[in-house]
């Protein structure tokens, strides 16, 4: 079966209805966390013989780690309204990044010679806190979620904020589609638990560590962008995106050739395809990114 479309499985994910919070009040986290541990420890195949750690961080770890593992499959409304809770109040703990006070690459680097630094923006820190329309998740190709607990890629990071709707979603596409995700290609879901309203998941290309990159990497990281782009164009109401630095962490494409891909190619589509976004923001994570970015912005 060849890869689906938007229009095949939109529906199925309830994609054009507005996610509300599930939310109910309970006494503290540490009550909503150790109620969700033993939620999840008491369903078929959860772990055994797990230990209930002493300290909230200890616990919330444990359950994020549960979550993690969980494989897609049906939610009780009592389980979704304390993750909904306790993701909501996290949420506003750790505080929205809204892209409204942001300043442009234009403000930036008066000099850019990129014709739309008027709607580029750079911003570093975590993708979950920002409040664009839509965030970019770099996925591998089972498009279903980092399963390893606690891992430091941005896929696992958006799963977790987002909350175990979002794997069931994923998996709903997935198990429509029959088959891998291809490299280069994108599909949508909603964002659930993060402040945006979308998640547009990609596949970037993997560069084995001491490898040359090729060709035929560098164009499937452009699709990346080029897919995400026609996406969210399609679904009218988008008109803010923030791109993470798509295959640069565990996927090994080289930093500062990424930067110039993604910044080129998000341009080129803008020129050709005008008036779509208002705003498109590049999100970095590390030093290192953010630098590439910078130089790629201060070329004249």
């Amino acid at each position: 079966m060849s890869q689906i479309q938007l229009e095949d499985y939109s529906s199925s994910i309830q994609l054009n209805e507005k996610f509300l919070p599930n939310k109910t009040l309970q006494n503290s986290t540490e009550h909503i966390v150790d109620d969700l541990i033993n939620m999840l420890l008491q369903e078929p195949n959860a772990p055994a013989e797990v230990r209930l750690p002493d300290t909230y961080n200890e616990k919330r770890n444990l359950l994020r780690s549960l979550l993690n593992i969980r494989e897609p499959k049906p939610l009780t409304d009592q389980l979704i309204k304390k993750i909904d809770t306790l993701l909501q109040i996290e949420l506003k703990n750790k505080g929205i990044v809204k892209i409204e006070k942001l300043e442009s690459i234009a403000t930036m680097f008066p000099n850019c010679s990129y014709s739309n630094s008027d709607n580029f923006y750079l911003w570093q820190g975590d993708i979950t806190q920002l409040n664009t329309d839509a965030i970019v998740n770099a996925a591998n190709n089972q498009m279903l979620g980092c399963f390893q607990p606690l891992h430091a890629c941005i896929d696992n990071a958006i799963h977790s904020a987002a909350g175990p709707q979002l794997r069931n979603d994923c998996e709903t596409i997935m198990s429509i589609q029959k088959e891998l995700e291809n490299t280069g290609h994108a599909k949508i879901t909603r964002a659930y638990n993060l402040p945006s309203r979308y998640v547009l998941h990609t596949v970037g290309p993997i560069v084995p560590q001491g490898t040359p990159l090729t060709d035929k990497q560098k164009s499937e990281l452009a699709s990346c962008y080029i897919k995400c782009l026609e996406l969210a164009q399609k679904m009218g109401n988008i008109k803010s995106i923030a791109f993470c630095a798509i295959s640069t962490g565990v996927f090994g494409f080289p930093k500062k050739e990424a930067a110039n891909i993604a910044i080129s190619t998000v341009n080129h589509w803008l020129l050709t395809h005008p008036n779509k976004f208002e705003k498109i923001v590049f999100n970095v994570f590390s030093d290192s990114d953010w630098m590439e970015y910078v130089k790629v912005f201060n070329k004249v």
